[in-house]
C-alpha cells in the first residue's frame, strides 16, 4: 500500500473501515477489550448488536484527506457504522437520513474551505445516552458563521442547513476551537424513543 493520503480510501468508493484509524471494529470505548459485537460487556452494558430499546452504544473516528471524493466515502462510512449499530428500522430513519445529510454537509464544507490548511479532514460518531453526535474536524482556525438569510450570496448555505435540520430534530449544534488551533463543527440529535405497545 502506497504512503499518499489516498491509501486509506478504498476503490470502491466507500472508507475501509479496517484501515482508518488503525482500528478494526471502530474501537467502542465501553466494555472489556477483546469484546465482540453482540457479546455483554458486563455491568456497563454490551458494545456492539442492538440492546433493547436502542442503539448500541460507541465511539468511531473516519480519517480523510480533505479531498471531494472524501464526502460520500465518509458518509457511506457513516451510515454503514449507524446501521452496525441497530439504526437500520423505520424507527430511526429520519434520524439516519438527518445524519447523513449533516455529514455531508459538515465535511464538503471542511473540504472546500480548510484544505489549504488542513490535509486531512476527521469526522467522529458518537453514539451514547439516548444521543447521536456527528462531529467534523479540520486544522483551519477560522469560524464559520451560518448565513441567515443573504439571497445575493450562495456560500454558507450548507452551514444553515446543518443547524436548521438540527433544530427540527430536537438537537443541538455549535462550533469549538481545537487545542491545536483548529475546529470542530458537531451537530447532537436525540435518538427517537421506543414506540408505546
Amino acid at each position: 500500500m502506497s504512503g499518499s493520503p489516498d491509501s486509506r480510501v478504498a476503490d470502491e468508493g466507500r472508507l475501509d473501515v479496517e484501515q482508518i484509524s488503525g482500528t478494526a471494529e471502530a474501537e467502542p470505548r465501553r466494555g472489556r477489550p477483546g469484546d465482540e459485537p453482540g457479546e455483554d460487556a458486563g455491568p456497563d452494558g454490551p458494545t456492539g448488536g442492538c440492546p433493547p430499546g436502542g442503539p448500541a452504544e460507541g465511539v468511531w473516528r473516519f480519517p480523510v484527506p480533505a479531498t471531494e471524493a472524501s464526502v460520500p466515502r465518509t458518509r457511506h462510512a457513516v451510515r454503514d457504522r449507524l446501521l452496525a449499530q441497530g439504526m437500520g428500522g423505520v424507527r430511526y430513519q429520519e434520524l439516519v437520513d438527518d445524519l447523513l445529510l449533516i455529514v455531508s454537509e459538515l465535511v464538503s464544507n471542511a473540504v472546500t474551505h480548510a484544505a489549504e490548511l488542513s490535509p486531512e479532514v476527521v469526522t467522529e460518531l458518537s453514539v451514547r445516552g439516548g444521543w447521536v453526535r456527528v462531529s467534523v474536524e479540520d486544522g483551519d482556525p477560522y469560524r464559520p458563521k451560518a448565513l441567515e438569510s443573504d439571497t445575493g450570496r450562495t456560500g454558507g448555505r450548507g452551514l444553515l442547513l446543518v443547524k436548521s435540520v438540527t433544530l427540527q430534530a430536537g438537537g443541538v449544534c455549535d462550533v469549538e476551537r481545537t487545542g491545536e488551533g483548529g475546529k470542530v463543527i458537531w451537530a447532537s440529535l436525540p435518538v427517537p424513543p421506543e414506540p408505546d405497545r
